[in-house]
Protein backbone atom coordinates (compact mmCIF):
# COMPACT_ATOMS: atom_id res chain seq x y z
CA UNK A 1 0.00 0.00 0.00
CA UNK A 2 2.97 2.23 1.21
CA UNK A 3 4.53 2.07 -2.55
CA UNK A 4 1.11 2.55 -4.28
CA UNK A 5 0.61 6.15 -2.25
CA UNK A 6 3.96 6.38 -3.19
CA UNK A 7 3.78 6.58 -6.64
CA UNK A 8 0.66 8.67 -6.72
CA UNK A 9 2.88 11.44 -6.38
CA UNK A 10 5.28 12.72 -9.04
CA UNK A 11 8.20 13.11 -6.14
CA UNK A 12 8.38 11.38 -2.83
CA UNK A 13 8.22 14.64 -1.19
CA UNK A 14 5.16 16.31 -3.00
CA UNK A 15 2.38 17.39 -0.87
CA UNK A 16 -1.03 15.46 -2.58
CA UNK A 17 -3.18 17.98 -4.19
CA UNK A 18 -6.70 17.59 -5.34
CA UNK A 19 -6.66 20.21 -8.08
CA UNK A 20 -4.09 22.92 -8.89
CA UNK A 21 -6.30 25.25 -8.27
CA UNK A 22 -8.08 24.37 -5.63
CA UNK A 23 -5.60 22.83 -2.84
CA UNK A 24 -7.10 20.86 0.26
CA UNK A 25 -6.22 21.87 3.39
CA UNK A 26 -6.46 19.13 5.98
CA UNK A 27 -6.59 19.62 9.55
CA UNK A 28 -5.10 15.84 9.91
CA UNK A 29 -4.21 14.80 6.95
CA UNK A 30 -3.05 11.55 5.54
CA UNK A 31 -0.75 9.41 8.05
CA UNK A 32 1.37 8.46 5.01
CA UNK A 33 1.93 12.43 4.96
CA UNK A 34 3.72 12.84 8.33
CA UNK A 35 6.14 9.53 7.58
CA UNK A 36 7.30 11.86 4.12
CA UNK A 37 7.35 14.75 5.63
CA UNK A 38 9.75 12.90 8.45
CA UNK A 39 12.25 12.01 5.67
CA UNK A 40 12.21 15.23 4.14
CA UNK A 41 13.39 17.19 7.31
CA UNK A 42 15.55 14.32 7.68
CA UNK A 43 17.16 14.99 4.19
CA UNK A 44 17.22 18.85 4.60
CA UNK A 45 19.59 18.52 7.81
CA UNK A 46 21.56 15.32 7.38
CA UNK A 47 22.53 15.68 3.79
CA UNK A 48 24.82 18.47 4.36
CA UNK A 49 27.03 16.37 6.68
CA UNK A 50 26.77 13.30 4.75
CA UNK A 51 27.06 14.59 1.18
CA UNK A 52 30.26 16.45 2.12
CA UNK A 53 32.03 13.35 4.44
CA UNK A 54 31.53 11.05 1.89
CA UNK A 55 33.06 13.59 -0.69
CA UNK A 56 35.83 14.43 2.08
CA UNK A 57 35.08 17.19 2.27
CA UNK A 58 33.19 18.48 5.20
CA UNK A 59 36.14 20.33 6.82
CA UNK A 60 36.62 22.40 3.56
CA UNK A 61 32.54 23.19 3.72
CA UNK A 62 30.78 23.08 7.03
CA UNK A 63 30.13 26.82 8.82
CA UNK A 64 31.37 27.44 12.15
CA UNK A 65 29.84 28.69 14.69
CA UNK A 66 30.20 29.01 18.53
CA UNK A 67 31.04 31.39 21.65
CA UNK A 68 34.43 29.78 21.93
CA UNK A 69 37.29 29.08 19.27
CA UNK A 70 37.89 25.35 20.89
CA UNK A 71 34.86 23.93 19.60
CA UNK A 72 36.61 24.00 16.35
CA UNK A 73 38.37 20.62 17.00
CA UNK A 74 35.24 18.74 17.45
CA UNK A 75 32.80 20.42 15.19
CA UNK A 76 32.92 17.77 12.41
CA UNK A 77 32.91 14.44 14.56
CA UNK A 78 29.96 15.90 16.23
CA UNK A 79 28.25 16.98 13.42
CA UNK A 80 28.58 13.24 11.92
CA UNK A 81 28.15 10.96 14.81
CA UNK A 82 25.37 13.02 15.87
CA UNK A 83 23.65 12.95 12.51
CA UNK A 84 24.12 8.92 12.45
CA UNK A 85 23.07 7.95 16.10
CA UNK A 86 19.59 9.75 15.04
CA UNK A 87 19.45 7.93 11.25
CA UNK A 88 21.16 4.50 12.10
CA UNK A 89 17.65 2.43 12.53
CA UNK A 90 15.92 3.88 9.72
CA UNK A 91 19.45 3.04 7.89
CA UNK A 92 18.64 -0.54 9.52
CA UNK A 93 15.55 -0.69 7.68
CA UNK A 94 17.46 -1.70 4.50
CA UNK A 95 16.60 -1.51 1.32
CA UNK A 96 13.58 -2.22 -0.73
CA UNK A 97 11.62 -1.08 -4.13
CA UNK A 98 9.88 1.78 -2.41
CA UNK A 99 10.64 4.93 -3.72
CA UNK A 100 11.58 5.41 0.68
CA UNK A 101 13.88 2.01 0.20
CA UNK A 102 15.77 3.63 -2.56
CA UNK A 103 16.48 6.42 -0.77
CA UNK A 104 17.50 4.41 2.23
CA UNK A 105 19.88 2.94 0.01
CA UNK A 106 21.13 6.35 -1.11
CA UNK A 107 21.80 7.21 2.70
CA UNK A 108 23.86 3.75 3.61
CA UNK A 109 26.11 3.99 0.48
CA UNK A 110 26.63 8.03 2.01
CA UNK A 111 26.83 6.77 5.28
CA UNK A 112 29.07 4.03 4.65
CA UNK A 113 31.33 6.32 2.77
CA UNK A 114 31.47 8.70 5.65
CA UNK A 115 32.80 5.95 8.15
CA UNK A 116 35.35 5.61 5.96
CA UNK A 117 36.66 9.06 5.51
CA UNK A 118 36.02 9.65 8.90
CA UNK A 119 38.18 6.98 10.24
CA UNK A 120 41.15 7.11 7.67
CA UNK A 121 44.10 8.98 9.00
CA UNK A 122 44.72 9.98 5.26
CA UNK A 123 42.08 11.34 4.59
CA UNK A 124 41.00 15.20 4.60
CA UNK A 125 37.98 14.16 6.79
CA UNK A 126 39.77 12.28 9.73
CA UNK A 127 37.83 13.14 12.36
CA UNK A 128 37.98 10.52 15.02
CA UNK A 129 41.11 12.06 17.32
CA UNK A 130 40.28 10.31 20.28
CA UNK A 131 42.95 12.84 22.22
CA UNK A 132 40.61 16.07 24.00
CA UNK A 133 37.98 14.69 26.61
CA UNK A 134 35.31 16.38 24.37
CA UNK A 135 35.80 13.21 21.60
CA UNK A 136 34.60 10.75 24.33
CA UNK A 137 31.18 12.23 24.20
CA UNK A 138 30.98 12.11 20.21
CA UNK A 139 32.77 8.34 19.79
CA UNK A 140 29.85 6.83 22.15
CA UNK A 141 27.36 8.81 19.74
CA UNK A 142 29.20 7.20 17.58
CA UNK A 143 28.94 3.65 19.26
CA UNK A 144 25.41 3.96 19.92
CA UNK A 145 24.93 4.45 16.38
CA UNK A 146 26.34 1.27 15.06
CA UNK A 147 24.69 -0.48 17.78
CA UNK A 148 21.16 0.68 16.37
CA UNK A 149 22.37 0.07 12.46
CA UNK A 150 24.68 -2.78 12.68
CA UNK A 151 23.57 -5.15 10.07
CA UNK A 152 22.81 -2.68 7.17
CA UNK A 153 26.39 -0.35 8.35
CA UNK A 154 28.51 -2.67 10.99
CA UNK A 155 28.67 -5.70 8.73
CA UNK A 156 28.87 -4.13 5.29
CA UNK A 157 32.29 -1.89 6.77
CA UNK A 158 34.95 -3.28 5.21
CA UNK A 159 37.70 -5.52 7.59
CA UNK A 160 39.88 -2.75 7.90
CA UNK A 161 37.46 0.31 8.53
CA UNK A 162 35.92 -2.37 11.53
CA UNK A 163 39.68 -2.43 13.06
CA UNK A 164 40.07 1.08 12.73
CA UNK A 165 36.85 1.59 14.51
CA UNK A 166 37.65 -0.68 16.72
CA UNK A 167 41.17 0.58 17.95
CA UNK A 168 39.31 3.93 18.12
CA UNK A 169 36.47 2.26 20.38
CA UNK A 170 39.77 1.05 22.77
CA UNK A 171 41.11 4.25 22.67
CA UNK A 172 38.81 6.31 24.61
CA UNK A 173 39.83 3.87 27.87
CA UNK A 174 42.39 6.79 28.57
CA UNK A 175 39.74 9.02 28.83
CA UNK A 176 38.42 9.65 32.46
CA UNK A 177 34.61 10.14 32.43
CA UNK A 178 33.07 12.61 35.09
CA UNK A 179 31.02 11.35 37.58
CA UNK A 180 27.47 12.09 36.27
CA UNK A 181 26.32 10.78 32.56
CA UNK A 182 29.61 10.81 30.74
CA UNK A 183 29.76 7.40 32.84
CA UNK A 184 27.09 6.24 30.38
CA UNK A 185 29.46 7.57 27.22
CA UNK A 186 32.18 5.01 28.78
CA UNK A 187 29.71 2.09 29.00
CA UNK A 188 28.14 2.38 25.53
CA UNK A 189 31.47 1.97 24.02
CA UNK A 190 32.50 -1.01 26.25
CA UNK A 191 29.06 -2.63 25.06
CA UNK A 192 30.07 -2.04 21.56
CA UNK A 193 32.80 -3.06 21.90
CA UNK A 194 31.17 -6.52 23.65
CA UNK A 195 28.43 -6.52 20.86
CA UNK A 196 31.23 -6.46 18.13
CA UNK A 197 34.27 -8.30 19.28
CA UNK A 198 33.23 -10.54 22.25
CA UNK A 199 35.55 -8.64 24.40
CA UNK A 200 34.88 -5.12 26.56
CA UNK A 201 36.39 -3.78 29.78
CA UNK A 202 33.88 -5.33 32.32
CA UNK A 203 34.71 -2.52 35.18
CA UNK A 204 33.58 0.50 32.64
CA UNK A 205 30.73 -1.21 31.31
CA UNK A 206 29.36 -2.03 34.48
CA UNK A 207 30.18 1.04 36.96
CA UNK A 208 28.34 3.55 35.34
CA UNK A 209 25.02 1.48 35.33
CA UNK A 210 25.15 0.18 38.78
CA UNK A 211 25.71 4.07 39.90
CA UNK A 212 22.19 5.37 38.39
CA UNK A 213 20.79 1.83 39.55
CA UNK A 214 21.93 2.28 42.91
CA UNK A 215 22.75 5.79 43.84
CA UNK A 216 21.50 8.21 41.26
CA UNK A 217 17.44 7.80 41.00
CA UNK A 218 15.30 10.44 42.28
CA UNK A 219 12.30 8.63 41.74
CA UNK A 220 9.16 9.19 39.28
CA UNK A 221 11.42 7.92 36.31
CA UNK A 222 14.19 10.47 37.24
CA UNK A 223 17.43 10.66 37.54
CA UNK A 224 20.57 12.80 39.21
CA UNK A 225 22.91 13.95 37.11
CA UNK A 226 25.97 12.49 39.60
CA UNK A 227 25.37 13.88 42.73
CA UNK A 228 23.51 16.66 41.35
CA UNK A 229 20.32 17.65 40.29
CA UNK A 230 19.21 20.41 37.42
CA UNK A 231 16.28 20.60 35.78
CA UNK A 232 16.08 20.18 31.89
CA UNK A 233 16.06 17.16 29.53
CA UNK A 234 19.46 15.09 30.25
CA UNK A 235 17.67 12.11 31.59
CA UNK A 236 15.85 11.70 28.16
CA UNK A 237 19.26 13.18 25.74
CA UNK A 238 21.26 10.69 27.35
CA UNK A 239 21.03 9.23 30.57
CA UNK A 240 17.86 6.92 29.75
CA UNK A 241 18.81 6.20 26.32
CA UNK A 242 21.77 5.10 26.90
CA UNK A 243 21.06 2.71 29.58
CA UNK A 244 18.18 1.23 27.54
CA UNK A 245 20.79 0.52 24.77
CA UNK A 246 23.55 -0.42 27.04
CA UNK A 247 21.33 -2.84 29.53
CA UNK A 248 19.98 -4.69 25.98
CA UNK A 249 23.56 -5.32 24.97
CA UNK A 250 23.83 -7.02 28.86
CA UNK A 251 21.00 -8.90 29.18
CA UNK A 252 21.73 -10.12 25.29
CA UNK A 253 24.96 -11.61 26.99
CA UNK A 254 23.39 -12.70 29.77
CA UNK A 255 24.88 -10.36 32.45
CA UNK A 256 24.01 -10.01 35.88
CA UNK A 257 23.66 -6.18 35.71
CA UNK A 258 21.33 -6.99 32.97
CA UNK A 259 18.69 -8.28 34.73
CA UNK A 260 17.82 -4.29 35.36
CA UNK A 261 16.90 -3.94 31.76
CA UNK A 262 13.11 -4.62 33.02
CA UNK A 263 12.94 -1.83 35.50
CA UNK A 264 14.78 0.29 33.39
CA UNK A 265 12.38 0.23 30.56
CA UNK A 266 9.19 0.86 33.16
CA UNK A 267 10.84 3.99 34.08
CA UNK A 268 11.87 5.16 30.48
CA UNK A 269 7.81 4.06 29.74
CA UNK A 270 7.23 6.47 32.13
CA UNK A 271 9.49 9.82 31.43
CA UNK A 272 8.27 9.34 27.88
CA UNK A 273 4.35 9.87 28.95
CA UNK A 274 6.07 12.93 30.90
CA UNK A 275 7.93 14.25 27.82
CA UNK A 276 4.86 13.41 25.56
CA UNK A 277 2.79 15.84 27.93
CA UNK A 278 5.28 18.68 27.48
CA UNK A 279 4.54 19.30 23.98
CA UNK A 280 1.94 21.94 23.54
CA UNK A 281 -0.54 22.31 21.12
CA UNK A 282 1.68 24.34 18.68
CA UNK A 283 4.72 22.08 18.88
CA UNK A 284 6.55 23.81 21.35
CA UNK A 285 8.01 22.86 25.17
CA UNK A 286 9.55 24.09 27.87
CA UNK A 287 12.69 26.40 27.86
CA UNK A 288 13.85 24.93 30.72
CA UNK A 289 17.50 23.88 31.27
CA UNK A 290 20.73 23.21 29.15
CA UNK A 291 21.02 21.73 25.90
CA UNK A 292 17.99 23.52 24.06
CA UNK A 293 19.78 24.39 21.12
CA UNK A 294 19.27 20.54 20.42
CA UNK A 295 15.89 21.24 19.14
CA UNK A 296 14.21 18.18 18.99
CA UNK A 297 16.48 16.15 20.24
CA UNK A 298 15.26 16.67 23.72
CA UNK A 299 12.76 13.93 22.99
CA UNK A 300 15.47 11.42 21.93
CA UNK A 301 13.54 9.41 24.74
CA UNK A 302 9.96 9.79 23.50
CA UNK A 303 11.32 8.86 20.17
CA UNK A 304 13.17 5.87 21.71
CA UNK A 305 10.21 4.45 23.31
CA UNK A 306 8.23 4.10 19.98
CA UNK A 307 11.25 2.44 18.34
CA UNK A 308 11.28 -0.04 21.81
CA UNK A 309 7.19 -0.16 22.03
CA UNK A 310 7.88 0.60 25.47
CA UNK A 311 5.54 3.73 25.47
CA UNK A 312 2.91 3.53 28.25
CA UNK A 313 -0.20 1.25 27.27
CA UNK A 314 -2.74 4.17 27.33
CA UNK A 315 -0.88 6.37 25.03
CA UNK A 316 -1.58 5.49 21.01
CA UNK A 317 1.73 5.74 19.25
CA UNK A 318 -0.13 7.57 16.69
CA UNK A 319 -0.53 11.18 19.54
CA UNK A 320 2.93 10.71 19.73
CA UNK A 321 3.72 10.86 16.12
CA UNK A 322 1.16 13.67 15.81
CA UNK A 323 3.42 15.53 18.73
CA UNK A 324 6.65 14.81 17.42
CA UNK A 325 5.69 15.84 13.99
CA UNK A 326 4.44 18.75 15.26
CA UNK A 327 7.92 19.50 17.14
CA UNK A 328 9.50 19.30 13.59
CA UNK A 329 7.06 21.27 11.59
CA UNK A 330 7.64 24.53 14.58
CA UNK A 331 11.66 24.02 13.98
CA UNK A 332 11.91 23.28 10.38
CA UNK A 333 9.37 23.08 8.19
CA UNK A 334 10.71 26.82 7.33
CA UNK A 335 14.48 27.75 6.91
CA UNK A 336 14.83 30.03 10.42
CA UNK A 337 17.30 27.84 11.74
CA UNK A 338 19.17 27.28 9.01
CA UNK A 339 21.96 29.81 7.46
CA UNK A 340 22.38 30.61 4.00
CA UNK A 341 24.88 27.49 3.22
CA UNK A 342 22.29 24.92 4.75
CA UNK A 343 23.96 24.34 8.24
CA UNK A 344 21.87 24.64 11.46
CA UNK A 345 22.00 28.10 13.50
CA UNK A 346 22.35 28.08 17.19
CA UNK A 347 19.20 28.53 18.98
CA UNK A 348 15.81 27.38 19.44
CA UNK A 349 13.60 28.60 16.60
CA UNK A 350 15.83 31.29 14.82
CA UNK A 351 19.58 32.30 15.44
CA UNK A 352 19.52 32.77 19.05
CA UNK A 353 23.24 32.00 20.31
CA UNK A 354 22.79 33.27 23.59
CA UNK A 355 21.14 30.82 24.73
CA UNK A 356 23.64 28.26 24.80
CA UNK A 357 26.29 26.76 26.27
CA UNK A 358 30.05 28.33 25.90
CA UNK A 359 30.58 24.61 24.17
CA UNK A 360 27.90 24.30 21.61
CA UNK A 361 28.83 24.73 18.14
CA UNK A 362 27.46 23.84 14.76
CA UNK A 363 28.11 19.95 15.17
CA UNK A 364 26.45 20.18 18.47
CA UNK A 365 23.21 21.28 16.51
CA UNK A 366 22.77 18.26 14.62
CA UNK A 367 21.90 15.72 18.31
CA UNK A 368 18.42 17.13 17.03
CA UNK A 369 18.09 14.26 14.98
CA UNK A 370 17.82 11.89 17.57
CA UNK A 371 14.11 12.67 17.12
CA UNK A 372 14.15 10.44 14.12
CA UNK A 373 14.34 7.42 15.49
CA UNK A 374 10.42 6.34 14.89
CA UNK A 375 11.64 5.54 11.27
CA UNK A 376 13.18 2.46 12.17
CA UNK A 377 9.80 1.45 12.36
CA UNK A 378 8.17 -0.26 9.48
CA UNK A 379 5.49 1.90 7.59
CA UNK A 380 2.74 -0.97 8.98
CA UNK A 381 3.47 -0.57 12.23
CA UNK A 382 0.95 1.17 14.36
CA UNK A 383 3.14 4.44 15.24
CA UNK A 384 3.07 5.10 11.25
CA UNK A 385 -0.46 3.39 10.23
CA UNK A 386 -2.84 4.32 13.36
CA UNK A 387 -5.17 7.27 12.46
CA UNK A 388 -4.26 10.56 13.62
CA UNK A 389 -5.05 10.77 17.33
CA UNK A 390 -4.61 13.98 19.68
CA UNK A 391 -2.02 14.00 21.71
CA UNK A 392 -1.89 15.15 25.63
CA UNK A 393 -1.60 18.82 25.72
CA UNK A 394 -4.00 19.05 22.27
CA UNK A 395 -6.72 16.50 23.82
CA UNK A 396 -7.09 18.59 27.42
CA UNK A 397 -6.97 22.27 25.85
CA UNK A 398 -9.53 20.83 23.14
CA UNK A 399 -11.55 20.23 26.22
CA UNK A 400 -11.56 16.12 25.44
CA UNK A 401 -11.22 13.41 27.74
CA UNK A 402 -7.46 12.61 29.27
CA UNK A 403 -6.28 10.40 31.36
CA UNK A 404 -4.88 11.44 34.72
CA UNK A 405 -1.22 11.41 34.89
CA UNK A 406 0.24 8.81 37.10
CA UNK A 407 3.42 8.58 38.93
CA UNK A 408 5.41 5.91 40.01
CA UNK A 409 7.17 4.53 42.92
CA UNK A 410 9.65 1.53 41.87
Amino acid sequence: MYNRILFMSNSLFKRFKKEEEEPIVEEKPPVWEDRIFWVEMLEKIAYPVLNNLSKDSLKRNMDYESHSPQGQNFVYLEAFSRVFNGIAPWLELGVDDSQEGQLRKKYTKLTIKSIKNAVNPHSNDYIFSVDPKQSLVEVALFAQGLLRAKNNIWLNLSMDVQARITRILKKTRVIAPYENHWLLFTAIIEATLLEFTGECDMQRLSYGVMKFRDEFYLGDAVYSDGEDYDVGYCNSLFIHPMLNDILKVMRKYNLQDGEFLDVQYMRSSRLSSQLERMISPEGTYPVLGKSLSYRSGIFHLLSQAALLKILPNNIDPAQVRGALTQVLRKHFEGDQNFNENGWLKIGINGSQADISEKEVNTGSLYFCCAVFLPLGLGFNDPFWDNPYSEWSSLKAWNGNELPKDQSIDF
